[in-house]
């Protein structure tokens, strides 16, 4: 039996309702927009109850959600080390403590990354064989799911070669259950898609990656470039957190850039007012391809379960987007699926005759580049 007193086959998402840039009311709103349309959830909502009892009063929730009280609230300015030490009664530590303790499959915050992260890894480990953690986004691309994932996405600046090959087969992970896809395609970001372009390690990643693919059961295109991000040309692109944060902040800011411009450039004139209302039917279509709250909802893969971060500003549309993803990974089995292949990642890496071929490589390219 779970916390909410159902069966547990049942699925049950945990929700902190205090990390929104708004307060509890947007995540409750989302709550019941996702409810709606899907009535077979259970949702453990963390926060303070005097504060949460009301908003779900007023949506008529109460079948679906359980309210677990935890007075305390991380902010967006405290440290993740000082949550840590301090946050052991605030929303964000007993939504993840949920699925430590199997009360819950999934977790979804709105909260400080930093200290959801830290959080999440002190509480849940780090799966055998990951190195570094990663969080893994959606990108709105002209595949057929609609989406391309990368990642990492910001958890660390920094990844060599294994940790880059642990992303490739995670990410593949990702798209086969969030996704759909039964065999993705997993490119890695670089300055060029020639071979001889790139830092060491890249070059190193590219060799081992593509012999880790049949193992992984995904197809590997090789190196990717920017203008990869949402084409067609592939399901899952690599790269470390430094890079990937940038490229996804930019583009989020690209498509409220469209938005707004496409915007005012149909009020200037009564001519392009009517030119609009003409067009009306494809820029609905554009707007909601390219919203981002439509991919609100970065996955921290590499955990002991499943944590789902949200944007602090999303409203009620993004949060029930994030919360839908919860779902569909909760029923997936995805941590279960994800674990299985990290530990296909560590025995590729124990692989005496890969980790001497990429040995060699490093070697040589050290050699050529002058690194020490």
């Amino acid at each position: 039996m779970s916390a909410t007193g159902q069966p547990t086959t049942q699925l049950v998402i945990s929700v902190d309702a205090m990390g929104g840039d708004e307060g509890p009311a947007p995540i409750v709103a989302g709550l019941a927009l996702f409810l709606y349309k899907d009535n077979n959830t259970q949702i453990l909502l963390h926060g303070p109850k005097s504060d949460l009892e009301p908003l779900i009063a007023k949506r008529k929730l109460s079948k679906s959600v359980t309210i677990v009280d935890a007075p305390d609230v991380v902010a967006m300015s405290d440290k993740p080390s000082h949550v840590m030490r301090h946050g052991k009664s605030t929303s964000m530590w007993s939504a993840i403590d949920s699925v430590r303790n199997n009360d819950a499959s999934v977790c979804v915050s709105c909260g400080n990354t930093g200290a959801l992260m830290a959080v999440s890894m002190i509480r849940l480990r780090k799966a055998e064989g990951v190195n570094r953690p990663a969080i893994a986004c959606l990108w709105p691309s002209r595949n057929i799911a609609g989406f391309n994932v990368m990642l990492d996405a910001g958890a660390d600046i920094r990844a060599d070669e294994e940790d880059l090959l642990t992303y490739a087969l995670m990410g593949a992970s990702y798209a086969r259950n969030g996704l759909g896809l039964e065999r993705p395609r997993v490119g890695l970001l670089n300055v060029g898609k020639e071979e001889h372009k790139g830092r060491a390690e890249l070059k190193v990643a590219n060799d081992i990656i593509s012999r880790a693919a049949p193992l992984g059961e995904f197809d590997y295109v090789g190196f990717v470039e920017g203008g990869d991000l949402p084409s067609a040309h592939v399901d899952v692109i690599v790269t470390d957190g430094f890079t990937g944060n940038i490229a996804l902040k930019t583009g989020e800011g690209t498509a409220n850039f469209i938005s707004e411009s496409l915007r005012d450039a149909f009020k200037t004139t009564w001519f392009s007012r009517i030119s609009a209302i003409l067009a009306l039917t494809s820029l609905s279509r554009l707007k909601k391809k390219i919203d981002p709250r439509r991919v609100n909802g970065g996955v921290f893969l590499g955990l002991n379960g499943t944590v789902i971060k949200s944007h602090g500003s999303a409203d009620e549309t993004g949060v029930a987007a994030a919360v839908a993803l919860a779902a569909q990974l909760g029923r997936s089995g995805f941590s279960d699926k994800l674990a299985a292949r990290v530990a296909s990642a560590a025995a590729l890496s124990q692989d005496d005759s890969v980790d001497s071929d990429a040995q060699d490589i490093k070697i040589a390219l050290k050699k050529e580049t002058g690194i020490k």
